[in-house]
């Protein structure tokens, strides 16, 4: 009777041995690329694109804007941009993208939206099929008309009509690119409800009293028919209160500061950055 052959199983742990290696090398080389990607020249196209079509770049501090390029980049070479319904997929599309999507980023650990696998960029508005249960608890179903949608499966869902519009006027707080990486944010903790991962319990008590108070408050002046710095679909549930939010603290930060001051302290201190000083 032979002996066995050693080599099949000295193979086996030579294979499983480079797998652990490989696992536990893989955030290191992660965190290279990443800073390869960053410290690249930014492509002049690329600066072109991004001053046309994001104005509110223009008036950052020039430090901000080196590190939102960096990310920028990043964020280009990790996530697939999918065009849908015949939508080319151009450097335009991205920079318009990726510019927005990065300014949540800034001045913080991040991993790029670490859920996020895709985005899919419709020509305009697009279907979506929704239910709902009434009442009585009879489930209804209907397709309806949207212009931006995040999803928890690793999607986001743009009308490039809406992200290219509402990113050419910089003052008016209403950006579906900043609504919906604003709720990828809020995701990343498991829950959409409108309480981003914080780091401490100390930080979600005071987040979760300031932003409920202020929703609040949001639903009472909507009902009374008030104008608002704030856009009235936020006070249709917490989720949305802090995407609304977060775009009326990009995009009308001294508007948001003087009538909303607590939820634009606890904005500043989530995002580590004050739009409202730019």
């Amino acid at each position: 009777m032979s002996a066995p052959n050693p080599l099949p199983l000295l193979l086996l742990v030579v294979l499983a041995l480079a797998w652990i290696v490989w696992l536990w090398t893989q955030p290191r080389r992660l965190a290279l690329r990443r800073r390869r990607l960053q410290a690249a020249p930014f492509p002049e196209d690329w600066e072109r694109i991004l001053r046309r079509r994001v104005p509110l770049t223009r008036s950052m501090p020039a430090e901000l804007l080196a590190q939102l390029k960096g990310h920028m980049q990043v964020f280009v070479a990790e996530k697939a941009f999918i065009g849908c319904e015949g939508q080319a997929i151009t450097d335009e599309v991205r920079v318009t993208v990726a510019a927005q999507a990065c300014l949540l980023l800034l001045n913080r650990p991040t991993g790029y939206y670490p859920r996020l696998r895709q985005v899919l960029v419709y020509p305009r508005a697009f279907w979506v099929l929704h239910t709902h249960p009434d009442e009585h608890g009879l489930v209804h179903g209907g397709r309806e008309a949207r212009v931006g949608e995040s999803w928890d499966e690793g999607q986001v869902i743009l009308a490039w009509d809406e992200t290219r519009d509402s990113a050419r006027i910089p003052d008016d707080a209403f950006n579906v690119v900043l609504h919906e990486f604003a709720h990828q944010l809020d995701a990343e903790n498991g829950l959409t409800n409108g309480a981003p991962e914080l780091g401490s319990a100390q930080r979600h008590a005071r987040w979760a009293e300031v932003m409920r108070q202020a929703f609040v408050e949001l639903q009472a002046q909507v009902a009374r028919g008030e104008e608002t710095v704030l856009d009235p679909y936020g006070a249709s549930e917490p989720a949305e209160f802090f995407a609304v939010a977060t775009e009326a603290f990009f995009e009308r930060g001294q508007d948001l500061r003087q009538t909303q001051p607590a939820v634009y302290a606890e904005l500043a201190g989530f995002y580590h950055v004050d739009p409202a000083a730019w």
